[in-house]
């Protein structure tokens, strides 16, 4: 007889095989999976239609994607809204273009350096900021920001507040970072590990701290954990998926510039993060994606009305995207993706 009999309920006892009920596929699940078999069909898409515009748009996009998604993990799981993660971006940007002007090509110095440097920085920087909450967090991380933009401005050897040509990519040996559809699959590759990685850093006890934090901090230290530490160890995590973001936008762009680590950058990504949906994965880069696909139908001009408001429209593009942003906040308070796990909790 086995003495470690398996507990299984009563009703899987009496039920067949084949009648128990299946597991049913979510609505956000098909959303997700379709969304990111999408994102990997747009290099086939864009050569079959011999648009390779849009493999640049798209790969600006998931690098955004996971910036934002970076930040998440303090805003939506952590409740600490940082308005200077662009500087992150900088730091990764700088990395490359630095050590592109002094002769290091290799990616993997590049990779070294840039999460060094971040680290550092998101360390010392971490330990000022966590000392305060709420709109004091908000405005010491916008101060930290604008300091190592200003700093970056100063920086006349590499361009300063004019920004610095790449003479080129960095070289990570077999993956080719100038054939355009190799970044772009490193770009997607790295944010679907950042996905799955991020997924298992929040089901996990560390994830679970720092939610607890976000809901009541005092009764988490109460009950023994180490709060600052928590909070520190994911404003780090969140840091680093950024400077990685930066690096990749520095060798999509082949430029970095100062305007990187603007607080407005910072703006925008927590606009991702409130578009898509705070508190979830998929959300932030959904928000990104939707986002940036309105910033280039808007800025681009070409709908089809008459000729003087659409010469109205195309100047003042950016007032019509803060507009959609407003009613979209309004409409769908937990965001696109948040809408989508209303709509189904409401079909069960």
């Amino acid at each position: 007889m086995d003495k470690n009999p398996t507990l299984v309920a009563p009703t899987q006892v009496l039920m067949p095989a084949a009648s128990r009920p299946k597991r049913k596929t979510s609505l956000r699940q098909v959303f997700g999976i379709a969304l990111l078999a999408a994102l990997a069909a747009v290099p086939l898409l864009a050569q079959l239609t011999g648009q390779a515009y849009y493999l640049t748009l798209v790969s600006r996009m998931m690098v955004f994607a996971l910036a934002a998604l970076g930040l998440n993990l303090i805003v939506g799981y952590g409740g600490m809204v940082s308005f200077g993660h662009a500087l992150y971006m900088g730091v990764g940007a700088y990395a490359v273009g630095i050590l592109s002007h002094h002769g290091i090509g290799n990616g993997w110095v590049h990779l070294a350096v840039a999460l060094g440097a971040g680290t550092v920085l998101a360390v010392l920087i971490g330990l000022v900021c966590l000392r305060v909450t709420g709109i004091a967090f908000i405005m010491i991380t916008l101060a930290f920001a604008q300091m190592m933009y200003f700093a970056a401005v100063g920086l006349k050897q590499y361009g300063g507040d004019d920004g610095y040509a790449l003479s080129g990519r960095s070289d990570f040996g077999m993956l080719d970072l100038g054939n355009d559809v190799v970044l772009y699959y490193v770009v997607f590759a790295l944010l679907l590990l950042a996905l799955a990685g991020l997924n298992r850093l929040v089901q996990a006890r560390f994830g679970m701290v720092l939610r607890g934090c976000k809901t009541n901090e005092r009764r988490m230290r109460a009950l023994g954990f180490d709060t600052v530490r928590a909070r520190l160890v994911g404003y780090v995590i969140s840091a680093l998926v950024c400077v990685l973001a930066g690096m990749l936008l520095a060798n999509l762009a082949r430029f970095v510039s100062p305007s990187y680590m603007q607080w407005s950058v910072s703006g925008e990504l927590i606009v991702m993060i409130v578009l898509g949906g705070t508190g979830s994965l998929l959300g932030p880069v959904l928000g990104a994606m939707v986002w940036l696909a309105l910033e280039e139908f808007l800025s681009s001009g070409a709908w089809g009305l008459p000729g003087g408001l659409e010469a109205l429209l195309k100047t003042h593009w950016l007032g019509a995207l803060g507009l959609v942003a407003v009613l979209v906040t309004l409409t769908l308070k937990q965001g696109l993706y948040g809408w989508l796990q209303q709509r189904e909790e409401k079909d069960q």
